[in-house]
């Protein structure tokens, strides 16, 4: 009666989902450990900083979300922050919907790193509609709608140039994509160059491109600005849960997501069932550019951000964060979600370590690269947990021992055998 339990404990960390997400926390904890290390060392060998300082700096990168400043006696004050939770989940929308973008490109065997340009159409194509569309000429909600829809066709059409590629010329998506990013960085530059919509208002901000409130164009808050005061929160962490959601139902539930997953299994296989393997390549590659694109759309019709329009000097560090997003979820939708916030979260928790002590905000770029780094090796943490508690499985014992006792008489008759 007692082995029950166990045995139910074993039979749930043997399945796949199961290990996935204790590997994701696994390379978080080790993330995070090793952060929490170099701020030690940091503050150990800084005076200003001290050994009351370094554990402070612990405190806010692990809590830092909840920090809402000093006392009158200079320590540290905790508690519920409607203005940096809101501001969490605000930035993370782009990361969501980047690392959709990854996920879904992967479930057909593709590596989608071409995120950051098809994230830079999508801000492209909602900008130019949102403020070229007077919005005297119609409603301000449909001008909000055509640019997003926009948008989402942008980054169709600018992640399926990769999908052709690989599809009909079998050129490595991965070369594909670095060459449309940088064709999209430079294309955008120029846009923005030749158009009308550059900051001229202020000037110290030419270099940017007017909020879409502007044109009175902005994404509704449905309500969120009333639990997450003065904060920058608006109706697109909805918009992109719902889509995760929706992309889970693609993938797991639907024909379409089954072939698009027996071509990532085994494209050749899967050409020889039926399934037009190359057709789904580009179409695989057309919706997650148009995903990547939504991030940036939410982000430019949020009506609250500036756009720097200079992209050629780099590309949008948005779109390679959804990579490590996408690997941590297992390229699970609803995973994604979860650690989007969590990369939004680790972000914030670096503001508040630079705001409330002499820190500055490249540990938490260390503790992300640690965390990023050891997301391309979760596979092989699930890997080597499956090994550790498949010693432990009784049933894979007794196929040990039975695999034994059918080999030992067989050795037995070879030597016998030998012997005449």
């Amino acid at each position: 009666m007692s082995t029950a339990p166990k045995a139910k404990g074993l039979n749930l960390l043997h399945k796949d989902g199961t290990r996935t997400v204790l590997a994701s926390l696994i390379s978080i904890l080790i993330g995070m450990l090793v952060g929490a290390v170099v701020i030690i060392i940091v503050g150990l060998v800084t005076p200003e900083i001290g050994i009351k300082g370094a554990f402070e700096g612990v405190r806010l990168v692990i809590a830092g979300m909840f920090a809402t400043g000093r006392d009158a006696a200079g320590n540290l004050t905790f508690g519920f922050s409607p203005v940096y939770m809101g501001n969490m989940f605000f930035r993370a929308v782009p990361i969501i919907m980047t690392g959709l973008s990854v996920a879904l490109a992967y479930k057909t065997g593709l590596f989608n790193i071409g995120t950051p340009g098809q994230y830079l159409m999508g801000i492209t194509a909602s900008l130019f509609i949102s403020l070229s569309i007077p919005s005297t000429a119609m409603p301000t909600w449909l001008i909000w709608l055509l640019a997003f829809l926009g948008a989402i066709v942008a980054g169709a059409l600018w992640g399926a140039i990769p999908g052709l590629l690989k599809a009909l010329l079998n050129i490595n998506e991965v070369i594909a994509c670095i060459m449309t990013n940088w064709i999209a960085a430079n294309l955008v530059t120029w846009m923005f160059e030749f158009s009308n919509l550059k900051n001229i208002e202020e000037g110290t901000k030419t270099a940017y491109i007017y909020k879409t409130t502007h044109n009175g164009v902005a994404t509704s808050k449905l309500g969120l600005d009333q639990i997450f005061t003065n904060s920058q929160i608006n109706g697109g962490i909805v918009i992109a849960i719902l889509i995760a959601v929706l992309m889970y139902i693609l993938i797991t539930k639907t024909t379409f997501g089954y072939q698009l997953k027996a071509c990532g299994s085994n494209r050749f296989a899967a050409r020889y069932a039926g399934i037009k393997d190359k057709r789904n390549i580009v179409l695989s590659m057309a919706i997650a550019g148009a995903l990547a694109a939504i991030g940036g759309a939410l982000y430019a019709l949020s009506g609250n951000t500036e756009f720097y329009w200079n992209t050629y000097q780099t590309l949008p560090g948005e779109g390679f964060t959804g990579i490590p997003v996408a690997l941590l979820a297992a390229n699970n939708p609803i995973g994604v979600i979860f650690t989007g916030m969590f990369m939004s979260m680790l972000d914030i928790c670096g503001q508040r370590l630079t705001s409330l002590t002499a820190y500055n905000e490249y540990i938490t770029d260390v503790i992300i690269a640690v965390i990023v780094y050891l997301s391309a090796f979760s596979l092989m943490i699930k890997l080597l947990i499956g090994k550790r508690f498949q010693r432990n499985d009784p049933l894979v014992r007794a196929a040990e021992d039975l695999q034994n006792l059918t080999k030992k008489p067989a050795e037995d008759a070879g030597k016998g055998g030998n012997d005449e």
